[in-house]
């Protein structure tokens, strides 16, 4: 390959990865892979090609630097940087986050709640900022204060690879008390004595595998192991009930679950796993979730019901032969989710792509939904952590409309608006319009589009359009207001969601007819979604972006292998694209567990069908659009060598001249940056290439 057939007749080249062949058969296959040597982490020739690449996207995107910086100003402008939560009440405590102008991170606060109308002084519990200093990658995962309010576990990552250390920190005296215990996961709980802590751990493979339990003050080493999950394809997870009554230990693959449950205050004094008691075998393709008040567990299971049913059992014995109907199945509405109080059942269910919320009065067994106006909307529960409480806490969302937090009284069946986020630089609803359109995929199939606009963007075919898909794990692409995306649309791009099949927005048959043998839907989906945009004359071929992340990537690299010739631009971020080789390896984090979601190649049927569509094995000697790239070093989800084999192998295989870049963040994982503002200049990148490519840089 020549080095100067890439950039556009720049004169910076672009790194040529050497060619290494590794030769393989399997299933009577012979396959040659050029660039499995850039799998070798601590190779430091993989190292310096990466650095070369990052030198070389810098060197391709200084001329939007500009851009860049105009767009960041833009997104900060309309920030309301100083800002703080809805407070939420816990015993005595309203407990809140605010930020401040300038500073990255989240401040975890409280005060005592209103007595004699007279609130407590702010008591901060938690600066990230201050503990993020010495980071150039920082999160919280888990943020939990003690039943009795005096202690705080909370756990970091400070690699992205979301692997976290616990740490407990003594409120009054600010004094940490104990971990660090690491290489823990996200769940962590604690036990109602406020001296016994419940948390989950990674195996080498990056798996949550075990549930421990940890008493304040005494050796990580002497923890009790109360469950160890021998099956690669499930991971485990601790759940307390809203009740505290109960913990559950789960145990989930893509499609299957199995739970065990023992009375809190026993799983904290019992000697170890004797305590839990199993309540339904696993079973394939079962799932269940289980919610808990007063006498009963309600069981949300998919178990002869595609869309979801919900059940009721007695909590002091939840086998499955005492489980009654309380909701049916119905082929139309599929029940996401379900959450208990004292006295009501509150569901989360989805209709037509569209979530509603519903309440049961657990007393009178009288439902009621709550009504919305919009016909585009999107809504989910806040964080309700009083299970006697009777109203419920959601927030609302659209296209148009900016996060809302509601308080929902579902007594009095009434909504109050307890916060309307602020978009701040002019921003002004009325000036921009959002719709809902179906395309007609190959088999027929209407498939929903969720567009917004601004209202005086021509839709003659002349205007840009950026299509957004994922399209996996039954995943639902919600449409809710984003306040960045505002840059786009007000230089005349249209943004459109394609929520194609492998996704749940249209119920559980929508995610199945999307993977395994039918993952060519997901795909064809997305691009009878761009054809119909076309014909509706909102845009034209040649004129779009396509954007996808993670599985989205996949999508990205299929439909771009497909049908080149609809983008004018591509962007994949951290994109799953050698999806054969990962798949085959299962010595890889997550491998096992997505046999359920893509197949296994072991088995011949399986390695065919996924060969006829991972990106990486179907390049093609043909022309590709530009490409913006984005991956992270430290990314466990999906390894750093996906997008650079893929990236190294476009560059060796197409036949044009377009700029391929990509940008390995070499201290950083599968969500990106973790600070509000570098994300933001992520974000700004993004959005100067895609307007610079389609002539909207000005």
């Amino acid at each position: 390959m020549e080095r100067t057939r890439e950039g556009e007749g720049a004169s910076v080249n672009p790194p040529i990865a050497k060619k290494i062949p590794t030769n393989v058969t399997i299933h009577d296959d012979p396959r040659s892979d050029d660039y499995r040597w850039l799998r070798e982490r601590g190779d430091p020739d993989v190292v310096a090609y990466l650095r070369a690449e990052n030198e070389y996207a810098d060197a391709m995107l200084a001329p939007t630097a500009g851009l860049r910086k105009n767009l960041y100003d833009e997104m900060v402008a309309r920030l309301n940087e100083t800002d703080s939560s809805v407070p939420v009440r816990r015993d005595e405590y309203l407990y809140y986050t605010r930020t401040e102008k300038d500073r990255q991170y989240e401040i975890y606060c409280r005060k005592r709640a209103p007595d004699a109308m007279v609130e407590g002084p702010e008591e901060v519990l938690l600066d990230e900022n201050i503990l993020a200093n010495a980071h150039a990658y920082f999160t919280v995962g888990a943020r939990e204060v003690s039943p009795d309010h005096r202690l705080l576990a909370y756990t970091v990552d400070t690699t992205g690879a979301e692997s976290f250390d616990l740490f407990v920190m003594d409120l009054a005296t600010r004094d940490i008390v104990d971990g660090p215990i690491r290489g823990l996961s996200y769940d962590v709980e604690w036990g109602n004595d406020s001296r016994t802590l419940f948390y989950t751990i990674l195996d080498e493979q990056m798996r949550p595998h075990a549930v421990r339990r940890h008493r304040l003050g005494q050796a990580v080493e002497g923890d009790v192991e109360l469950y160890r999950e021998p099956d690669p394809a499930f991971f485990v997870g601790v759940e307390v009930t809203r009740s505290r009554e109960y913990l559950f230990i789960v145990m989930e693959s893509n499609t299957t679950t199995e739970m065990r449950v023992a009375r809190l205050d026993d799983a904290v004094t019992d000697g170890g796993s004797s305590a839990f008691k199993l309540i339904q075998p696993r079973k394939p393709e079962v799932e269940y979730h289980i919610a808990h008040s007063g006498e009963s567990f309600f069981i949300l299971t998919n178990d002869d019901a595609f869309n979801f049913r919900v059940f009721e059992a007695p909590s002091h014995n939840p086998t499955r032969e005492q489980w009654r109907e309380l909701i049916a199945h119905r082929p139309a509405v599929k029940i996401d989710a379900i959450e208990a109080f004292e006295r009501h059942l509150v569901i989360i269910e989805r209709e037509n792509g569209l979530k509603r919320i519903r309440v049961i009065d657990l007393l009178t067994r009288e439902s009621r939904e709550v009504p919305f106006d919009e016909p585009v909307y999107t809504v989910w529960l806040e964080y309700n952590p009083d299970f006697h409480s009777t109203v419920l806490r959601f927030s609302y969302s659209s296209l148009t409309t900016p996060r809302s937090v509601f308080d929902y009284d579902m007594v009095n069946e009434t909504k109050e608006l307890r916060k309307r986020y602020d978009v701040l630089g002019g921003f002004d609803p009325a000036n921009y319009a959002s719709e809902r359109l179906y395309a007609s995929a190959v088999d027929g199939t209407r498939i929903p589009v969720s567009l917004v606009y601004r209202r005086d963007t021509p839709r003659d075919g002349s205007a840009p359009l950026l299509l957004y898909g994922y399209g996996a794990y039954g995943v639902s692409v919600e449409p809710h207001f984003v306040a960045n995306r505002v840059s786009l649309l007000d230089r005349g791009v249209i943004f459109a969601i394609a929520h194609v099949r492998g996704g749940g927005e249209l119920g559980r048959a929508w995610y199945e007819k999307g993977k395994r043998f039918y993952k060519r839907n997901t795909f064809t989906d997305f691009i009878a979604c761009a054809e119909h945009l076309i014909a509706k004359g909102y845009t034209r071929a040649g004129s779009i972006v396509c954007y996808g992340g993670s599985a989205g990537g996949m999508l990205m690299g299929a439909v771009v292998n497909m049908r080149p010739e609809l983008w004018r631009a591509t962007v994949a971020v951290v994109p799953f694209v050698d999806v054969l080789n990962t798949m085959l390896d299962s010595s890889l984090p997550l491998t096992v567990i997505e046999f359920e979601e893509w197949g296994n190649p072991a088995e011949k049927k399986d390695y065919e069908y996924i060969r006829s569509y991972s990106p990486y094995e179907c390049i093609a000697r043909q022309d590709y659009p530009p490409m913006l790239v984005l991956s992270g070093f430290n990314d466990r989800r999906v390894q750093y060598w996906e997008p650079a084999k893929w990236v190294a192998k476009l560059r060796a295989w197409k036949t044009d001249a377009n700029t391929i870049v990509l940008r390995t963040r070499m201290g950083e994982g599968h969500k990106g940056a973790s600070g509000r503002y570098d994300y933001l200049k992520d974000v700004a990148l993004e959005y100067a290439f895609i307007l610079e490519r389609v002539g909207r840089a000005g």
